[in-house]
């Protein structure tokens, strides 16, 4: 417990609690006055025939009633002895969305098109999330981070809207080196607590995700892998500046019908702890996500720190209730005259 200076709820009161000691003073002179008054009025051998006599009580009575209404007035003040700290668990998922950026992902078997879906479902998801903190890498037959591990799901948005087939220059899909990029993110981050949401048609793939499972068992990343796109497959459009060109083609001219690749993806879910995801359905796809996120790990555990005051008045107002009580039972003519 940390305790800091005394402070007070309403110091409006206390200007009551400073006129105590003149009540006080007041009220012995009242007392003498009226001692006084009697002896001029008749001699003392006469003050029982022409006075009511008071209870033994009455020379106490003071001595009880200034410090019960004196608690009662710093049961009022709200007193409070500083703060105490009090810490709290929050478990934290680390996540790292790791996007496909290969041109296969322009495939219009899926509407819109891969990308977007793909796009969708990562802000979908992080609709859902609470405090978790997510990052983003972009790959294709290279990788990048655009964005590190952050709670800021706003900005995390706009950078998902900027994401595009034309951000990597060598393509293909290479599981590898998105696992390497994301390790790399991940350096700070406690073993154990790394997961990464992987979304893919794993089309065109470099054959590299045994090594890329082998990497993330090793840094103690749980891959959740997601697939966009039919394994009946779809033209993967060409654009020059925003305009479509045409679809690609084999060397023989043939238009290439891009598929996806569930097996890879699979594989990859299950070498690493996590699960594959059917990503077609938005809505469905996003909260099995957020399932298999809460289900793969506890995620990190965040000590949060509060201050919350510590309170007194219940005990002055205990003080006072109790000297009014013996006030009342022990003055059985209920005399309040002094």
């Amino acid at each position: 417990m940390d305790w800091k200076e005394l402070s007070v709820g309403d110091y409006r009161y206390l200007l009551w609690l400073l006129l105590l000691p003149v009540v006080l003073l007041l009220l012995f002179r009242f007392r003498n006055w009226m001692e006084r008054a009697r002896q001029n009025f008749a001699d003392s051998r006469f003050h029982e025939r022409l006075f009511e006599s008071a209870s033994v009580f009455r020379k106490y009575f003071p001595v009880l009633y200034i410090p019960a209404v004196a608690f009662l007035l710093l049961a009022v003040l709200d007193l409070r002895g500083g703060s105490e700290e009090v810490e709290t668990r929050q478990n934290m998922n680390n996540v790292m969305f790791v996007l496909d950026v290969s041109n296969s992902m322009n495939a219009e078997d899926v509407l819109p098109n891969r990308l977007v879906l793909a796009r969708n479902i990562m802000i979908r998801t992080m609709e859902k999330m609470t405090n978790d903190r997510v990052g983003i890498v972009v790959f294709a037959g290279e990788a990048t981070s655009i964005m590190p591990l952050t709670t800021d799901y706003t900005a995390a948005e706009t950078y998902i809207g900027g994401i595009e087939t034309s951000m990597m220059k060598i393509q293909g899909t290479d599981f590898l080196k998105a696992m390497q990029e994301t390790a790399r993110k991940f350096k700070n981050v406690p073993k154990g607590s790394r997961k990464v949401v992987l979304i893919s048609d794993g089309e065109d793939n470099e054959g590299n995700e045994e090594k890329a499972v082998r990497l993330a068992k090793s840094e103690g990343i749980s891959v959740i892998s997601v697939g966009v796109g039919t394994e009946q497959g779809a033209p993967v459009p060409e654009y020059i500046f925003g305009q479509l060109m045409g679809y690609k083609t084999d060397r023989t001219g043939q238009t290439v019908l891009s598929q996806r690749q569930t097996r890879a993806l699979e594989k990859m879910a299950s070498g690493s702890g996590g699960a594959f995801i059917d990503g077609n359905n938005l809505e469905e796809s996003s909260g099995q996500i957020i399932d298999a996120l809460s289900k793969s790990g506890a995620g990190s555990g965040t000590m949060v720190r509060s201050q919350n005051s510590v309170l007194f008045y219940q005990y002055f107002l205990a003080v006072s209730i109790l000297l009014f009580l013996l006030i009342y039972l022990l003055n059985p003519k209920r005399d309040l005259n002094i």
